[in-house]
C-alpha cells in the first residue's frame, strides 16, 4: 500500500502549528476520515500528547524529526497514497489533502467520496 506523505509547506506549517501551543507535549499529528461534509466524508487533523492517541496493531505510525504522524487503519484504507500539503494562497489557505482514492469531492475541498 501507498504511504501518506507530507509536503514541505505542510511540515513546516505544522511545525509551526506545534510550537505555538502552550502543551510542548503535543507532538503527535492524529489525522483521520469522519462522516460529514456534503460529500459524505471528512478529514480530521488534530495535533495531540501521545497519551491521547490509542495506538493499535494495524495502526500507521511515521516518524518525522518534529514530530509523529498517526493513521487508524480505518482511516488509511481511505487515505492511502494521499499527501498532505498547506497553502497560504489566495485561492484557499489551510491544508488540503491531495487524495487519490477520493471519486467526488465538495467545492470547498473538505469533503469527498470514495
Amino acid at each position: 500500500m501507498s504511504e501518506i506523505t507530507i509536503s514541505e509547506k505542510a511540515y513546516q506549517r505544522i511545525c509551526e502549528i506545534k510550537a505555538s501551543t502552550r502543551d510542548g507535549l503535543k507532538n503527535v499529528l492524529k489525522i483521520s476520515v469522519v462522516s460529514g461534509g456534503c460529500s459524505g466524508l471528512t478529514y480530521d487533523l488534530d495535533l495531540v500528547r501521545p497519551d491521547e492517541v490509542t495506538n493499535k496493531e494495524m495502526d500507521h505510525v511515521y516518524d518525522y524529526p518534529d514530530f509523529k504522524l498517526h493513521v487508524d487503519m480505518r482511516s488509511f484504507l481511505m487515505l492511502a497514497g494521499t499527501e498532505l500539503d498547506y497553502s497560504d494562497g489566495l485561492d484557499g489557505k489551510g491544508f488540503h489533502f491531495q487524495n487519490p482514492n477520493a471519486s467526488r469531492t465538495c467545492s470547498c475541498g473538505e469533503s469527498f467520496s470514495l
